[in-house]
């Protein structure tokens, strides 16, 4: 039960920290969440949940959100490293 715990808070926190990702990303190239859906062909509502680290995204939708702030997936991952683990 422990290890569960620990694997949910751990999930919980790569999700929060690639949802503070996603939204510094986002406004530093000046996009509201409706543009950025738009650009994605995602719902405004889902870009909204992924930033506060309630959705946990698919690779493709990774992509269709690096593409849309004209990155690399990896660009768009690369702050993540050594969260989550």
């Amino acid at each position: 039960m422990y290890i569960g715990t620990v694997r949910t808070i751990l999930n919980d926190t790569l999700l929060a920290a690639f949802g503070e990702a996603l939204r510094a990303k986002r406004k530093e190239r000046g996009l509201s969440q409706e543009e950025l859906a738009a650009r994605a062909s995602l719902d405004r509502s889902y870009v909204g949940g992924v930033e506060r680290g309630e959705r946990n995204v698919s690779l493709i939708n990774l992509n269709k959100l690096a593409r849309a702030l004209d990155l690399a997936l990896a660009e768009l991952l690369a702050d993540l490293r050594g969260t989550g683990r």
